[in-house]
């Protein structure tokens, strides 16, 4: 990825990061850390080079080895309140 990459949803710059990536594979979500990646400075828009994408899909198609698991509070977006 060249290192002055115009995002291509807001035309922010992106830049290299380490960051927490939540990656999709095969109808099923899974976050992934310490993952290099260009990030978008405006809107956040994540970009991965090819390499790391490949070792992305890699680590989803063998996720039944991953032994740590992060729960969080799942809303929906039509709840009603009061």
């Amino acid at each position: 990825m060249k290192k002055n990459m115009t995002c291509e949803f807001c035309e922010g710059r992106a830049e290299q990061r380490v960051i927490r990536a939540r990656f999709h594979h095969k109808k099923q979500t899974l976050y992934i850390d310490n993952v290099p990646a260009w990030v978008c400075n405006r809107c956040g828009k994540q970009y991965f080079d090819a390499p790391v994408y490949k070792r992305l899909e890699n680590i989803a198609r063998h996720r039944e080895h991953i032994v740590k698991t992060v729960s969080f509070p799942l809303a929906e977006y039509d709840m009603v309140f009061g």
